[in-house]
């Protein structure tokens, strides 16, 4: 039986094309969800591992289409598939639709299939048609993308408008009407994804949910004002330089992990990508003194200035972009419009891949993500 407001489409079969894609291949699937994309080869778990925690549900049984393809590019960071190529995306068409779509773009520097467990399951089992990109570059290595700096990043903000113009045709296509609503949805650098297009392209989006994204701007914070006081901190063995780069005390017992995994690499390489003459450490940069880039960082700012709804959750331990530097500001930012909704969550990390490890200190964010989708604000 169907749910109520879902329905089949008229064929289960019909020919379905993703417009302006370069090359595709669409699949009749008896299971969307990963339960079922694992075993068939449609999905690749290192895209997602270590984004949510084990007690997350995992739903399946949700038969539908599956469109695997790429848009035009000259870049091969992108292994999946064997096609070493770019601006791969992923869409999938369940056959019980509820009429919307939901559409994202990677966390970090992770290729299409990055919200599968997160994001892609649960809206999936909930009727959304689901639709992802790898925001044209992926991999420690993105910033090889482009000619100038900045390139790289600029191209994931038009990947994700390509793909959501895309996925709502070809939703369009495959149902025989348009979305009702289309839900931008996305995690750390799939957050300010989430966040740029509807700043900039709210007309494409009904409304928008971010979990701990990215924040840009020129005059700080970004990345390069918190994160060399925060290396400086450890390597110096000064929580004092730490917690007043913005980040929690209480949050002390993820910094070893942090230091470790996240903040040299990430550092370095968005250094790399928006001021490449920069040649000394993570430690000594100093955003103060690096002009070309701040001009880099206004070609993806961000202002606040939204123009659909839009959710923004974040906890308060986040251990690699500190809430205060962060949706504290953004919050602050997009005030003004009367657009925005603010969860700001104890004891949450960025992503819950640490849940497990610390399951008495650490609170999973994933799931407020999800009932952020299903429930508008």
């Amino acid at each position: 039986m169907l749910l109520a407001g879902m329905t089949v489409p008229a064929s289960a079969h019909r020919p379905v094309r993703v417009p302006g894609s370069q090359h595709q291949e669409v699949a009749r699937l008896a299971d969307l969800t990963t339960t079922g994309t694992v075993a068939s080869g449609h999905t690749n778990p290192a895209d997602y591992a270590g984004l949510t925690h084990a007690g997350l549900p995992s739903p399946s049984g949700i038969p539908g289409v599956q469109i695997d393809g790429y848009f035009p590019d000259n870049s091969r960071t992108n292994t999946n598939h064997g096609w070493n190529h770019d601006s791969q995306f992923v869409v999938r068409l369940p056959d019980r639709w509820n009429g919307g779509l939901v559409v994202s773009g990677s966390p970090g520097v992770r290729a299409q299939y990055a919200n599968d467990k997160a994001i892609s399951d649960y809206v999936l089992s909930l009727g959304y048609a689901f639709a992802a990109t790898d925001k044209g570059n992926t991999g420690a290595e993105f910033y090889t993308d482009g000619v100038r700096p900045g390139d790289a990043i600029v191209e994931w903000n038009l990947r994700m408008t390509q793909l959501t113009r895309a996925a709502r045709a070809t939703v369009g296509q495959y149902y025989d009407r348009a979305p009702r609503e289309v839900v931008a949805a996305g995690i750390s650098n799939g957050g300010y994804l989430v966040r740029w297009q509807l700043e900039n392209h709210p007309d494409l989006y009904t409304r928008g949910v971010d979990l701990e994204g990215t924040l840009w701007t020129v005059n700080g914070p970004n990345l390069f004002t918190f994160l060399p006081p925060a290396i400086r901190g450890y390597e110096q063995q000064s929580p004092e330089l730490i917690t007043g780069a913005g980040f929690d005390p209480k949050s002390d017992f993820l910094w070893d992990y942090h230091y470790t995994v996240y903040w040299k690499l990430t550092q370095r390489i968005y250094a790399a990508e928006l001021d490449p003459s920069y040649t000394g450490t993570e430690a000594d940069y100093d955003y103060a003194r690096r002009p070309e880039a701040r001009k880099a960082i206004r070609r993806i700012a961000l202002t606040g200035r939204i123009g659909k709804r839009l959710v923004t959750i974040q906890g308060t331990y986040d251990s690699l972009l500190p809430i205060t530097q962060d949706s504290d500001v953004y919050a602050a930012m997009a005030r003004r419009t009367g657009l925005h909704t603010y969860l700001r969550v104890e004891a949450g990390n960025h992503v819950d891949g640490l849940v497990d490890a610390h399951p008495d200190q650490l609170v999973p964010l994933v799931p407020l993500l999800q009932q952020a989708i299903r429930t508008p604000s």
